[in-house]
């Protein structure tokens, strides 16, 4: 009986040996192996801070209208493809420009293949010669044309823009057309095809007062111009020399400056100075903009000069780098239960491209992190403005190291996660 008592005790004690060595050891080999939660990570996009709207330098008297090309994505325009007028768009002589509507009309009837094409030769008649006389007297632009000289149609084209010779506008309309009537005609049915329902011609130099268009229509017309490679290439001719004529310097004398191009010049005396222009506008983008302008009324011809250079600079000056992020910029933490915590940052230094106050969007992915040590990759940040867009890679600044076996041991509630 004792002996049976002695082996009970035995078998108590070790059992009691077993939970005071075993248990605890099972404790500890479970709190230092246990998964932990893994880290929280927080992320936000970068908040983008607009410029303010660029002030665009429209003329203050008379009226105006420019179409961009090449910025609608950031200008935005109506229907008609117009980006910003000043004034009404209410009918005004147009002068000269009316020249670019004559050319365009006996082009309609005489297509010229291309910019070098000389086209089909004009022989000027006493009659065509009179008419030098008969404009001189009326004060306007003239260029000498002997009877019995001949000229290709394209060099009679360019003198009739050139210098803005009256005299060559209505011979060769004339010649074209077979009468001034039959031009007439034939100027008011193009106008109508087109869609120029603002404009009104009732001869072709521009002499005539009642020869108005709206800034609406000019803007339509300067396009058709600028696409005809004749008219393009001759409005953009500084100057010209021809037997007959001779030395020709072209009225606009904006052509080289600020990118401009062309179009044309019209005026009627003081107060009524026009110009129909376009230009080509480096600004940053992949191809420079392309600019058809009008500005109707000017008081001098220095005032629309200086007008359209101020416009155009504005519109230069209104395209901008924008700063959208810093490099190392922070954009999110990551944090865990045993205190080590770590940031998200921006990789690089940002800055899009866009024009005045375009709205820019920022959107964020990301992913789970594989080791949670500085430097790796978890997402990328993309900024929207306009056509443009740019992407960085957002990273982690600073490791996220294991929790110690102290914090396990005290800490079994936080044990366990997935």
């Amino acid at each position: 009986m004792r002996r049976r008592r002695r082996r009970i005790g035995l078998i108590v004690t070790a059992i009691v040996l077993f939970v005071l060595v075993a248990v605890p050891g099972g404790y500890v080999w479970w709190a230092l192996t246990a998964p932990v939660s893994a880290p929280v990570v927080e992320t936000h996009e970068p908040p983008v801070t607009v410029p303010a709207a660029a002030a665009v330098a429209l003329p203050s008297t008379g009226a105006s209208a420019i179409a961009v090309a090449g910025g609608d994505e950031y200008l935005g325009a109506d229907a008609s493809g117009i980006w910003a007028t000043s004034g009404t768009d209410e009918p005004r002589s147009i002068a000269s420009i009316t020249k670019v509507i004559t050319a365009l009309v006996i082009l309609d009837r005489h297509p010229l293949a291309d910019a070098s094409d000389p086209g089909p030769t004009i022989t000027f008649s006493k009659a065509d010669h009179d008419l030098y006389d008969q404009y001189y007297v009326r004060g306007a632009t003239i260029a000498a044309m002997p009877t019995g000289s001949s000229m290709s149609l394209h060099d009679a084209i360019a003198t009739m823009l050139i210098p803005s010779a009256s005299n060559y506008a209505e011979a060769v309309s004339t010649w074209a057309f077979g009468s001034q009537g039959a031009f007439r005609g034939a100027a008011q049915r193009w106008l109508a095809a087109n869609g120029l329902t603002g404009t009104t011609l009732v001869e072709p130099t521009g002499l005539d007062a009642r020869n108005t268009s709206t800034p609406a229509d000019l803007i339509a017309l300067g396009k058709i111009a600028a696409a005809n490679p004749t008219i393009a290439s001759i409005a953009a001719t500084p100057s010209l020399s021809l037997p007959g004529p001779g030395r020709m310097a072209n009225t606009n004398d904006l052509l080289g400056s600020n990118g401009i191009t062309g179009l044309k010049t019209g005026n009627l005396g003081e107060g009524t100075y026009n110009l129909l222009f376009t230009a080509s506008v480096p600004v940053g983008t992949a191809e420079p903009l392309s600019v058809t302008g009008v500005v109707l009324g000017g008081y001098t011809r220095a005032n629309v000069n200086h007008d359209v250079m101020a416009l155009i600079d504005s519109i230069r000056a209104g395209f901008h780098e924008v700063p959208v992020a810093e490099r190392d910029q922070r954009v999110g933490t990551i944090t865990t239960p045993w205190g080590s915590s770590a940031q998200i940052v921006v990789s690089d230094y940002v800055t899009i491209f866009t024009w005045s106050d375009t709205p820019i969007t920022v959107e964020m992915t990301t992913t789970t992190p594989e080791t949670y040590t500085d430097g790796e990759v978890i997402g990328t940040l993309t900024w929207t403005a306009g056509p443009n867009t740019v992407t960085s890679p957002i990273e982690i600044d600073g490791d996220i190291v294991p929790p110690t076996e102290s914090w396990r041991l005290m800490n079994p509630g936080a044990l366990g996660g997935e």
